[in-house]
């Protein structure tokens, strides 16, 4: 062994160069220092937990080689190392938002917000860079959500995949692995972004923040000489090739595989890869779960094989939400289905996780027979189907779900989201209709309930399309209202029972079904209508030309345009209100 003073010196204490420091301790080198030009690493935890060597405010002047070693001359010291991983990155020169964006001092591009305690903030990005910054601001206080829309995991360093797992769990960021905004505006003063598909709704924020890709620092930035670079003792952090200014490069992954040569007595074996890591431990079910899921189940009530109510409670943090919000849950490809169906690509996607958004339902009574407007303080109550698998859909989570029982864990999204509520009913004696198919109607449980909770006297009817009788959950519970107050009908609508005719929703307005058997007129002016459930019911129109095309098949929204209803849109305010995740 030569007489260097490190085995290792890590340039910069970014994701990718704590990532290498970390690898390389625990293979078993005992000297590795860490440089950052900075007070501070992007993960400061990370320093105490692995008991890091970090030097601050090291300004890198030269690089060079003395006999055997690498010398690294800083602004303080110069160290000798028996191999160098230059880890600096630098911003990549004229980039631009690779989306449509307005120019504001609250939209900002690789910079934090001067203040961000208890601020809404949205970083855009699927690097290292956006973990980092997304955990910087999860750690002053503010309220972040990631966009992330084709981030691949697997190409993130071990911390930032870590720290990304940690924020989840720990219910201190939103992350959108599958969203990222069309476009953001200006909407009084503040940033909206516009997502411009139904899993994400459109959002404003305090401030937005872009994370671009960042390259490596150039040979000449630190000083780095032809016979350092030369010498294959000091490697490049860098996903572009297998050189970088004559030295070697790799990314932060693959790094200490590939500085074996320079640690002959590390015997470093070959990185398996996330799925092989996992399946080769016997805990590893545990461990994933551990890592993931945030919250418990503690109801599971099948109304029957294919359908069920359940209820979750989070760790961390409160379930406060209007009635008609939605939150994500989420169960990883680890868990076993309860078909024989086969995920796509679930060898490379084994330990991930699959998210989805379902509508907050409301238990309607609590257990002293009072109407119950959230659930316990701690908990939320959802309404779910099975999806089967056809030929062109492997449905990832609710075959999963379907296995759950009370005590089992499970992911819970951090944000109750939605535009879905009853904000637009101001006047108690408003005719509100409720319109679902399906488990589309679990958002209407908890706004009839809060309406009736607030003294809503005018007429509320909450009509229903299912199957069959077996597939009404809440059927005793929306009787047990209709007992109680007078001013509510339930109307469940089961299409494919042999005693009842086959009847579909848009009936219910084409037929004059409400004037003639309820005695209440669909009159535009004090009546709202909201609808959730199959997009055929709904019928939304599209825009084509300027001009608003509807559906071959008539929906709701046709019917009820052509009596004087309007919808409900962010600039124009309808009453016609349609749940737009679905």
């Amino acid at each position: 062994m030569s007489d260097a003073a490190y085995d290792l010196v890590v340039i910069g204490g970014n994701a990718g160069g704590l990532s290498v420091a970390v690898a390389l301790q625990q293979s078993g080198l005992s000297r590795v220092r860490i440089l950052e030009e900075t007070s501070a690493v992007a993960f400061p935890e990370l320093v105490g937990e692995f008991q890091l060597d970090v030097g601050y405010g090291e300004t890198i002047s030269a690089i060079d080689v003395v006999g055997e070693n690498i010398a690294i001359t800083t602004a303080k010291h110069v160290y000798t190392c028996r191999a160098c991983v230059i880890a600096e990155r630098a911003e990549v020169t004229g980039w631009v938002p690779p989306l449509k964006t307005v120019t504001s001092a609250r939209i900002l591009v690789g910079q934090l917000p001067h203040s961000s305690i208890d601020e809404d903030i949205l970083v855009i990005g699927q690097s290292d860079h956006a973990v980092e910054l997304t955990a910087s601001l999860a750690a002053s206080g503010a309220r972040v959500v990631l966009a992330a829309g084709g981030m691949d995991p697997t190409k993130l360093s071990a911390t930032a995949e870590s720290t990304l797992h940690r924020l989840e769990r720990e219910r201190q960021a939103t992350l959108l692995y599958r969203s990222v905004p069309e476009q953001i505006t200006d909407v009084d003063g503040y940033p909206m972004a516009f997502f411009g598909d139904r899993r994400t709704p459109d959002l404003q924020f305090d401030h937005v923040v872009f994370a671009p890709g960042r390259t490596a620092v150039s040979a000449s930035a630190i000083g780095l000489s032809d016979a350092a670079a030369a010498s294959g003792k000091v490697w490049f952090v860098d996903e572009t090739g297998s050189t970088r200014d004559g030295a070697p490069a790799a990314p932060a992954s693959r790094i200490a595989q590939d500085l074996a040569q320079a640690f002959p007595e590390l015997q470093i074996a070959p990185p398996p890869s996330p799925a092989d890591r996992r399946r080769g431990f016997t805990s590893v079910i545990d461990e994933l779960r551990t890592e993931n899921y945030n919250a418990v189940i503690t109801h599971f009530e099948p109304t029957h094989s294919d359908l069920w109510v359940l209820r979750v409670k989070p760790d961390h943090g409160d379930v406060s939400h209007l009635p008609g919000q939605y939150a994500s849950l989420g169960l990883g490809y680890w868990e076993e289905r309860i078909d024989d169906a086969e995920d796509e690509q679930l060898d490379t996607r084994w330990d991930k996780m699959v998210r989805r958004s379902y509508s907050i339902s409301s238990r309607m009574w609590d257990d002293h027979g009072y109407l119950t407007g959230d659930l316990d303080a701690n908990e939320l109550e959802f309404y779910i189907v099975l999806v089967p698998p056809t030929e062109n859909n492997v449905p990832g989570l609710t075959p999963r779900l379907a296995r759950k029982r009370p005590g089992d864990r499970i992911y819970l999204g951090p944000k109750v989201a939605g535009r879905y509520t009853l904000t637009p009913v101001t006047d108690p004696s408003a005719t509100i209709l409720f319109f679902s198919t399906g488990t589309g109607e679990a958002p209407h449980n908890a706004m009839v309930v809060e309406l009736l909770r607030k003294g809503h006297h005018g007429p509320i009817v909450s009509a229903v399309s299912v199957r069959q009788w077996a597939d009404l959950g809440y059927i005793d519970k929306h009787r047990a209202i209709e007992a109680r107050y007078p001013n509510y009908h339930y109307l469940p609508m089961p299409t494919r029972e042999p005693d009842v005719p086959k009847r579909y929703l848009q009936d219910l307005i084409a037929e004059d079904f409400f004037p003639t058997s309820l005695g209440i007129e669909l009159d535009p002016t004090n009546t709202h209508v909201f609808l959730c459930g199959n997009p055929s019911m709904i019928g939304l129109p599209q825009e084509v030309d300027g001009v608003m095309t509807y559906p071959d098949v008539i929906g709701v929204v046709k019917l009820l345009a052509d009596r004087g209803f309007t919808l409900d849109h962010r600039k124009i305010r309808g009453n016609i209100h349609v749940e737009e995740y679905w």
